[in-house]
């Protein structure tokens, strides 16, 4: 495959098997820097599982994967990931603090400490998500927003060029879901790249500039405007979905 480094991230026949049952199946996504992309489909899709073998989590049948024209193993520095919050375990004895500070090893290397340089940017960044009075609670203690939170300012103190988010507005607040839209968007005018696993087919339209649909295959991916139709849902989920568009209940599927 000829790699782009015009690309932020260039997916070629990407496939990830269970049991020898694909969960995505010859996947083929071509995104541009500065994209704000949700990925939205149907439980089971395979949305998760497409961003776990893009970062290397698990392992892949077959298919190719570059950022900026390089395999994730030359471009990890570039690439910031804030997991599905039930993955973690919130138990581990740690401060909301010492959780941002870890997305700072990537770029220290494990043998050197953080030293006061990195406990600033790691307070910056949770004074970006509003969790500066909350640095030296511990993560156990938070509320399962404020948590979501702590794993975002992680991510934002790594400064990366591009930005896998698993379900990132899944069960929080009102003020955490504000708090993740302001930080997509000021990520979105830095001219990064973020990558959202998304659920609201309501908020799609509002929140993200790009979409791709995905139902183990991608149905269809390009700007929201062109991408996000009637049309393409009904595909993606085949069932009636219903959702609200510019004030009006539209739907898709079949009846």
């Amino acid at each position: 495959m000829e790699t782009r480094s015009d690309l932020a991230l260039s997916i070629d026949d990407l496939t990830v098997a269970y049991d020898e049952k694909p969960a995505i199946w010859d996947i083929d996504l071509d995104v541009p820097e500065g994209a704000l992309m949700a990925i939205v489909g149907p439980n089971g899709a395979g949305k998760s599982t497409l961003i776990k073998a893009i970062l290397n989590l698990i392992p892949r049948a077959a298919g190719t994967v570059s950022f900026y024209g390089a395999p994730y193993e030359r471009a990890r520095s570039l690439v910031g990931y804030v997991p599905q919050r039930g993955s973690v375990d919130w138990d581990f004895p740690t401060s909301a603090l010492d959780v941002v500070t870890m997305g700072l090893y990537g770029k220290l290397g494990w043998f050197r400490r953080p030293g006061a340089a990195e406990r600033e940017l790691a307070l910056a960044a949770l004074e970006q998500v509003g969790l500066v009075d909350f640095a030296d609670r511990q993560i156990s203690q938070l509320s399962g927003g404020q948590q979501q939170r702590a794993f975002l300012a992680r991510a934002l103190a790594q400064d990366a060029q591009i930005y896998f988010m698993d379900e990132p507005f899944a069960a929080v607040d009102a003020v955490t879901e504000n708090a993740i839209v302001n930080i997509l968007r000021e990520l979105n005018q830095r001219g990064k790249t973020v990558l959202v696993v998304h659920h609201d087919l309501q908020t799609v339209a509002e929140y993200f500039d790009w979409v791709t649909l995905l139902n183990v295959e991608v149905i269809a991916s390009g700007p929201t405007a062109e991408s996000f139709t009637l049309e393409n849902l009904q595909k993606t989920y085949g069932g009636r979905v219903s959702y609200l568009h510019g004030g009006q209940l539209l739907a898709a599927g079949a009846p």
